[in-house]
């Protein structure tokens, strides 16, 4: 059948990511013409998609906006939240485009999180195989051993697999309080805490500073902008998108 990937489609009108929009169809929340559809379906112009019985609009041309925030602690990175927790698009209340949060950062995490509505370009940056760094400033306690480094660094086993190797480095030791940097390459759910919880540390603060070559900088919380030129080409080099 001629046409474009569900997924894309979904993606491309913002609903979500083209990722999640795979985990729509999977779970059978998607329909095109009435009917469920599967992985790898395609739709046409004239075709009726839905999504939880929702109709899907593409626009003809869209405004595509690349967000960057200071999430705050306390937001929770979610469009809506069912318990009334306060959610990072609270802050973008003047945002007039339906955009999305690339990826997560859980409640009590701060720092760098993208927004956007284009779905490849979210694609691109969350799909495991691209391995895009995201590095934290990480507040542990209590002090900091060789060993608990190594195995950070190493790497730990997380569900039953082993995460990547990350760059370890310590910025500052002080009694009962050390700050580290750490660098990953990629972005299970809640992972530096995990990490840091397995080797027997405990998170007092942890903030994201930058993605790939995407810097948080002196953003402040709770504010946002938008990517410059330059950033755009960089992040989409590290992406390896034309």
């Amino acid at each position: 059948m001629a046409g474009i990937r569900i997924q894309k489609i979904l993606a491309d009108a913002g609903v979500c990511s083209r990722r999640k929009a795979e985990q729509l169809i999977t779970e059978g929340r998607v329909q095109r013409n009435g009917r469920p559809v599967g992985l790898g379906d395609k739709a046409s112009p004239r075709d009726l998609i839905t999504v939880d019985g929702k109709k899907v609009v593409v626009p003809k041309k869209k405004h595509l906006r690349y967000i960057m925030l200071h999430k705050p602690r306390g937001y929770v990175t979610t469009v809506s939240d069912e318990l009334d927790r306060r959610c990072v698009m609270d802050l973008l209340d003047d945002v007039p485009e339906r955009v999305y949060p690339i990826g997560r950062l859980d409640r009590n995490s701060e720092g760098l999180l993208l927004l956007t509505n284009d779905g490849n370009f979210a694609n691109g940056i969350m799909h495991p195989s691209r391995h895009v760094t995201k590095t934290y400033r990480v507040t542990v306690r209590p002090s900091v051993t060789e060993e608990q480094l190594v195995q950070l660094a190493d790497g730990i086993v997380l569900d039953g697999k082993k995460t990547l190797p990350a760059t370890v480095v310590v910025v500052t030791n002080e009694p009962e309080r050390v700050v580290l940097q750490m660098t990953i390459k990629e972005g299970r759910n809640r992972q530096i805490r995990r990490m840091c919880e397995a080797v027997g540390l405990e998170v007092a603060r942890l903030r994201r500073t930058s993605i790939g070559p995407l810097k948080l900088g002196m953003l402040k919380p709770g504010t946002w902008r938008d990517l410059t030129p330059e950033e755009l080409r960089a992040i989409r080099n590290a992406i390896g998108k034309e």
